[in-house]
């Protein structure tokens, strides 16, 4: 028996949720998200908690991922989601070009523009070095995230590039010297 898949999630005051076949559609003060599910999972409204229910066995894989996929909606509307990249290197820098993109200096010969999607805000320290993306989807925030972190990975030998903040780097050691 899944052990996430029988927790019941909370719906918070402000919160409306709606099941709807295999979406489930939540609304609360920072906006609304739809979640798909997966056949076989069913979802029910009890006394302010929704619980998740798969009709048989062969669904167990996908019983906490369902489970999971609804509490991350029911959380990114009530408090939205926050990921932080940190970059690191002479140089290196990011700043922010209107509400839409984001410039990357990245030591290449040329600078970087990324737009970000609709749905997710990023905002750059005055140092340049750190940037914060907030959203209410969390896959959406993560992802933009990874495809910022994949401009410029963190190197293992000098540990430059962008890396998520409390990211832990293993330092390879360069080449010694020739005896």
């Amino acid at each position: 028996m899944s052990r996430i898949g029988k927790k019941p999630i909370a719906i918070p005051k402000g919160v409306t949720v709606k099941i709807e076949g295999n979406t489930v559609l939540v609304q609360g003060p920072k906006g609304k998200l739809d979640t798909a599910l997966p056949a076989g999972i069913k979802f029910e409204q009890k006394d302010g908690h929704i619980v998740a229910q798969r009709e048989n066995d062969s669904q167990a894989a996908l019983h906490g991922l369902a489970r999971a996929l609804v509490n991350n909606a029911v959380e990114g509307v009530t408090k939205g989601w926050t990921r932080e990249l940190e970059i690191v290197g002479i140089g290196y820098r990011a700043e922010l070009k209107g509400k839409g993109t984001i410039v990357f200096n990245l030591g290449f010969s040329h600078p970087i523009e990324y737009p970000l999607p609709s749905g997710v805000a990023a905002a750059v320290d005055p140092k340049q070095t750190r940037i914060s993306l907030t959203g209410i989807d969390r896959q959406q925030v993560g992802q933009v995230a990874a495809e910022m972190r994949a401009l410029r990975p963190p190197d293992p030998y000098k540990n430059k590039g962008v890396r998520y903040v409390g990211e832990r780097l293993k330092k390879k050691v360069g080449k010694t010297g020739a005896k």
